[in-house]
Protein backbone atom coordinates (compact mmCIF):
# COMPACT_ATOMS: atom_id res chain seq x y z
CA UNK A 1 0.00 0.00 0.00
CA UNK A 2 2.93 2.26 0.59
CA UNK A 3 4.75 1.17 -2.36
CA UNK A 4 1.60 2.64 -4.79
CA UNK A 5 1.74 5.76 -2.60
CA UNK A 6 3.36 7.54 -5.05
CA UNK A 7 6.98 9.44 -5.22
CA UNK A 8 7.37 9.66 -1.68
CA UNK A 9 10.78 9.24 0.14
CA UNK A 10 8.17 6.34 1.78
CA UNK A 11 6.77 4.90 -1.08
CA UNK A 12 10.45 4.59 -2.19
CA UNK A 13 11.64 3.00 0.25
CA UNK A 14 8.54 0.36 0.15
CA UNK A 15 9.47 -0.27 -3.44
CA UNK A 16 12.82 -0.82 -2.35
CA UNK A 17 11.75 -3.29 0.32
CA UNK A 18 9.30 -5.19 -2.24
CA UNK A 19 12.32 -5.71 -4.90
CA UNK A 20 14.65 -7.21 -2.33
CA UNK A 21 11.95 -9.45 -0.68
CA UNK A 22 10.56 -10.85 -4.23
CA UNK A 23 12.97 -10.66 -6.70
CA UNK A 24 14.79 -14.04 -5.89
CA UNK A 25 11.62 -16.21 -4.99
CA UNK A 26 10.10 -14.77 -8.61
CA UNK A 27 13.78 -15.32 -10.31
CA UNK A 28 13.71 -18.95 -8.89
CA UNK A 29 10.13 -19.32 -10.30
CA UNK A 30 10.56 -18.17 -13.38
CA UNK A 31 13.89 -20.90 -13.78
CA UNK A 32 11.74 -23.81 -12.70
CA UNK A 33 9.06 -22.90 -15.72
CA UNK A 34 11.95 -23.75 -18.05
CA UNK A 35 13.65 -20.53 -19.11
CA UNK A 36 16.79 -20.19 -18.99
CA UNK A 37 19.14 -17.98 -16.84
CA UNK A 38 19.78 -15.02 -19.09
CA UNK A 39 15.71 -15.40 -20.02
CA UNK A 40 15.05 -15.64 -16.74
CA UNK A 41 17.33 -12.25 -16.04
CA UNK A 42 15.99 -10.16 -18.45
CA UNK A 43 11.76 -11.35 -17.33
CA UNK A 44 12.05 -10.54 -13.89
CA UNK A 45 13.88 -6.93 -14.25
CA UNK A 46 10.83 -6.44 -17.32
CA UNK A 47 8.45 -8.03 -14.42
CA UNK A 48 9.41 -5.14 -11.87
CA UNK A 49 9.49 -2.64 -14.67
CA UNK A 50 6.12 -3.18 -15.99
CA UNK A 51 5.21 -3.54 -12.23
CA UNK A 52 5.68 -0.04 -11.73
CA UNK A 53 5.25 1.41 -15.64
CA UNK A 54 1.75 0.20 -15.62
CA UNK A 55 0.88 0.45 -12.12
CA UNK A 56 0.04 -3.06 -11.18
CA UNK A 57 0.21 -2.04 -7.30
CA UNK A 58 -2.63 -0.39 -7.89
CA UNK A 59 -4.79 -3.59 -8.38
CA UNK A 60 -3.04 -4.02 -4.70
CA UNK A 61 -5.95 -4.17 -2.57
CA UNK A 62 -5.83 -5.30 1.49
CA UNK A 63 -8.93 -6.78 1.46
CA UNK A 64 -8.11 -9.32 -1.48
CA UNK A 65 -6.15 -11.43 -0.18
CA UNK A 66 -2.17 -11.86 0.38
CA UNK A 67 0.58 -9.51 -1.83
CA UNK A 68 2.61 -12.64 -2.48
CA UNK A 69 -0.61 -14.30 -4.24
CA UNK A 70 -1.38 -10.95 -5.78
CA UNK A 71 2.55 -10.95 -7.41
CA UNK A 72 2.67 -14.60 -8.48
CA UNK A 73 -0.40 -14.33 -10.25
CA UNK A 74 1.00 -10.72 -11.79
CA UNK A 75 3.99 -12.96 -12.74
CA UNK A 76 1.93 -15.56 -14.28
CA UNK A 77 -0.10 -13.14 -16.93
CA UNK A 78 3.34 -11.29 -17.53
CA UNK A 79 5.18 -14.49 -18.75
CA UNK A 80 1.76 -15.62 -20.70
CA UNK A 81 1.08 -12.51 -22.11
CA UNK A 82 4.27 -10.51 -22.20
CA UNK A 83 7.26 -12.86 -22.34
CA UNK A 84 8.12 -12.81 -25.90
CA UNK A 85 8.46 -9.05 -26.03
CA UNK A 86 10.76 -9.03 -23.11
CA UNK A 87 12.86 -11.68 -24.45
CA UNK A 88 13.73 -9.92 -27.10
CA UNK A 89 14.88 -6.57 -25.23
CA UNK A 90 18.80 -6.55 -25.72
CA UNK A 91 20.63 -7.49 -21.94
CA UNK A 92 21.02 -4.61 -20.26
CA UNK A 93 18.81 -2.63 -22.48
CA UNK A 94 15.65 -2.45 -20.47
CA UNK A 95 15.23 -0.50 -17.00
CA UNK A 96 17.26 -1.73 -14.77
CA UNK A 97 14.70 -1.78 -11.42
CA UNK A 98 16.45 -4.28 -9.44
CA UNK A 99 20.15 -4.84 -8.55
CA UNK A 100 20.04 -8.29 -9.83
CA UNK A 101 23.29 -10.03 -9.46
CA UNK A 102 23.32 -12.78 -11.91
CA UNK A 103 26.25 -14.90 -10.84
CA UNK A 104 24.77 -14.69 -7.07
CA UNK A 105 20.94 -15.71 -8.55
CA UNK A 106 22.36 -18.64 -10.85
CA UNK A 107 24.54 -19.82 -7.79
CA UNK A 108 21.51 -20.16 -4.80
CA UNK A 109 19.38 -21.29 -7.88
CA UNK A 110 21.94 -24.35 -8.51
CA UNK A 111 21.21 -24.83 -4.64
CA UNK A 112 17.69 -25.85 -4.86
CA UNK A 113 16.38 -29.28 -5.11
CA UNK A 114 17.26 -31.20 -8.39
CA UNK A 115 13.62 -33.38 -7.82
CA UNK A 116 10.55 -31.94 -9.87
CA UNK A 117 9.66 -29.41 -6.88
CA UNK A 118 6.78 -27.06 -8.55
CA UNK A 119 7.65 -23.77 -9.72
CA UNK A 120 4.44 -22.12 -7.03
CA UNK A 121 6.56 -24.29 -4.30
CA UNK A 122 10.12 -22.82 -4.98
CA UNK A 123 8.21 -19.36 -5.06
CA UNK A 124 6.97 -20.26 -1.78
CA UNK A 125 10.00 -21.59 -0.39
CA UNK A 126 11.89 -18.78 -1.37
CA UNK A 127 9.33 -16.30 -0.34
CA UNK A 128 9.81 -18.03 2.78
CA UNK A 129 13.45 -18.04 3.24
CA UNK A 130 14.16 -14.29 2.43
CA UNK A 131 11.47 -13.14 4.71
CA UNK A 132 13.35 -15.00 8.02
CA UNK A 133 16.49 -13.55 6.14
CA UNK A 134 15.28 -10.45 6.26
CA UNK A 135 14.06 -10.81 9.99
CA UNK A 136 17.62 -12.31 11.14
CA UNK A 137 18.68 -9.04 9.13
CA UNK A 138 16.49 -6.27 11.18
CA UNK A 139 17.05 -8.29 14.54
CA UNK A 140 20.80 -8.53 14.29
CA UNK A 141 20.66 -4.43 13.75
CA UNK A 142 18.45 -4.63 16.71
CA UNK A 143 21.09 -5.91 18.78
CA UNK A 144 24.06 -4.18 17.10
CA UNK A 145 22.05 -0.61 17.86
CA UNK A 146 22.20 -1.44 21.49
CA UNK A 147 25.97 -2.66 21.58
CA UNK A 148 25.14 -6.24 21.82
CA UNK A 149 26.53 -7.28 18.84
CA UNK A 150 28.67 -9.95 19.91
CA UNK A 151 25.34 -11.18 22.51
CA UNK A 152 23.95 -11.65 18.98
CA UNK A 153 25.97 -13.38 17.50
CA UNK A 154 26.78 -16.15 20.11
CA UNK A 155 23.43 -16.43 20.65
CA UNK A 156 21.57 -16.54 16.55
CA UNK A 157 22.65 -20.38 16.05
CA UNK A 158 19.57 -20.89 18.97
CA UNK A 159 17.34 -19.62 16.36
CA UNK A 160 17.69 -22.20 13.72
CA UNK A 161 17.11 -25.18 16.53
CA UNK A 162 20.37 -26.14 17.15
CA UNK A 163 21.52 -27.01 20.69
CA UNK A 164 22.53 -23.98 22.30
CA UNK A 165 25.50 -24.77 24.83
CA UNK A 166 24.58 -22.13 27.45
CA UNK A 167 27.83 -23.27 29.71
CA UNK A 168 30.35 -22.11 26.75
CA UNK A 169 28.17 -19.46 26.21
CA UNK A 170 28.57 -17.86 29.20
CA UNK A 171 32.64 -18.42 29.79
CA UNK A 172 32.90 -16.44 26.78
CA UNK A 173 30.54 -13.59 27.58
CA UNK A 174 31.47 -13.86 31.08
CA UNK A 175 28.44 -14.46 32.43
CA UNK A 176 26.32 -17.10 34.13
CA UNK A 177 24.77 -19.26 32.24
CA UNK A 178 20.88 -18.40 33.94
CA UNK A 179 21.46 -14.95 32.33
CA UNK A 180 22.22 -16.57 29.21
CA UNK A 181 18.91 -19.18 29.39
CA UNK A 182 17.68 -15.79 30.11
CA UNK A 183 18.66 -13.79 26.36
CA UNK A 184 18.11 -16.81 24.44
CA UNK A 185 14.48 -17.02 25.90
CA UNK A 186 14.19 -13.53 24.55
CA UNK A 187 16.00 -13.90 21.59
CA UNK A 188 13.21 -16.09 20.19
CA UNK A 189 10.62 -14.60 21.75
CA UNK A 190 11.58 -10.84 19.71
CA UNK A 191 12.24 -13.30 16.93
CA UNK A 192 8.79 -14.49 16.77
CA UNK A 193 7.53 -10.82 17.12
CA UNK A 194 9.03 -9.36 14.08
CA UNK A 195 8.49 -12.61 11.86
CA UNK A 196 4.62 -12.19 12.79
CA UNK A 197 5.22 -8.33 12.33
CA UNK A 198 7.16 -8.61 8.76
CA UNK A 199 4.09 -10.97 7.45
CA UNK A 200 1.49 -9.05 8.95
CA UNK A 201 2.57 -6.25 6.38
CA UNK A 202 1.55 -8.64 3.46
CA UNK A 203 -1.40 -9.67 4.65
CA UNK A 204 -5.26 -8.19 4.49
CA UNK A 205 -6.02 -8.32 8.46
CA UNK A 206 -4.30 -9.37 11.89
CA UNK A 207 -6.66 -12.85 11.92
CA UNK A 208 -4.77 -13.34 8.75
CA UNK A 209 -1.18 -13.72 10.51
CA UNK A 210 -1.52 -17.02 12.15
CA UNK A 211 -2.52 -18.67 9.06
CA UNK A 212 0.25 -17.35 7.66
CA UNK A 213 2.54 -18.00 9.82
CA UNK A 214 1.86 -21.81 9.76
CA UNK A 215 1.96 -21.60 6.01
CA UNK A 216 5.42 -20.29 5.66
CA UNK A 217 6.65 -22.89 7.77
CA UNK A 218 5.26 -25.63 5.89
CA UNK A 219 6.95 -23.56 2.72
CA UNK A 220 9.82 -24.52 4.61
CA UNK A 221 9.16 -28.13 5.28
CA UNK A 222 8.08 -28.75 1.57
Amino acid sequence: MAAKAGESTQARKALEHLCATYWYPLYAFVRREGHEAADAQDLTQEFFARLLEKNWLDAVDRERGKFRSFLLAAMRHFLANEWDRARRLKRGGGQAILSLDAESAECRYALEPADPVTADRIFERRWALTLLDQVLTRLQKEFVAAGRGKLFDELKSALTGEKVPYGEIAARLNLNEGAVRVAVHRLRLRYRDLVRAEIAETVATEDEVDAEVQHLFAALAS
